[in-house]
């Protein structure tokens, strides 16, 4: 269903950008939508894909041969779906609120010299599903007929819903706890196209964990948490906005 929906709106994005690439790309373009991002403030709504994994550091235990190898992280494709908020600062500086859910799904596995009992206990699958709230500047180049380059960088918050911050069990009973709340910042790029109709904008935006995000087992010698100095996500972001 998610994958019928964005093809829908790409489809339309892609006709209705067809239908008008005489007046965007054109030689002698018509102006569309010339006064629409003059207004102070205006709405849209994204949707896009995600790829998340993590960076973590580990603590230094040489001695310890069970810590040798790093552990490996396989990631999968995840959905965005959000709203925008565009406040215009300036003629060329906007400042963006971008509400929107975030589903991913990541698998850890540990290296075989921890020694797991069973194969099983070297696997845990993550299961994210965030509300990020990311607070945004959109830099915004000089407008060339029916296209407009722009960069954007700034900060967010994710609520992690899948988080089991709250569980009392931990790893031995093969539940991976991390929290709730994180923060990030993030960097990215995108254009925006401006059709007949409508603004058209993709983009591709990188997110970086700032703060450590695992729960330690309470187990001080869990073999799960207590290498790991930290744990901090990473995510590379699509995003195709409509206004």
């Amino acid at each position: 269903m998610k994958k019928i929906i964005v093809l829908i709106l790409l489809t339309i994005a892609i006709k209705g950008s067809a239908q008008n690439s005489k007046s965007i790309f054109g030689k002698d373009p018509i102006i569309n939508l010339e006064n629409w991002q003059k207004k102070k403030i205006y709405f849209g709504f994204f949707l896009g894909f995600n790829s998340y994994d993590f960076k973590i550091d580990y603590k230094k235990m040489e001695t310890d041969p069970r810590y040798s190898s790093d552990i490996q992280t396989d990631n999968t494709v995840g959905f965005n779906v959000g709203l925008v908020t565009n406040l215009r600062l300036m003629e060329y500086l906007d400042l963006r609120f971008e509400p929107g859910l975030y589903y991913s799904n990541r698998t850890l596995h540990y290296p075989p010299t921890v020694g797991f009992d069973s194969s099983s206990d070297a696997i845990r699958d993550i299961n994210s599903t965030y509300i990020n709230f990311p607070l945004l500047l959109k830099f915004s180049s000089l407008r060339t007929g029916n296209v407009r380059p722009y960069l954007l960088g700034g900060v967010s918050a994710n609520l992690n819903l899948s988080s089991n911050a709250k569980s009392l069990d931990d790893n031995l009973e093969e539940r991976f706890r991390v929290k709730s709340w994180t923060t990030n910042y993030e960097l990215g790029f995108g254009i925006d196209i401006f059709s007949e109709y409508f603004i058209f904008s993709p983009s591709i935006r990188g997110q970086f964990g700032i703060s450590d995000e695992l729960i330690r087992d309470k187990d001080p010698n869990s073999p799960w948490t207590s290498n790991i100095e930290s744990m901090k996500s990473r995510g590379f972001l699509i995003n195709f906005t409509f206004h």
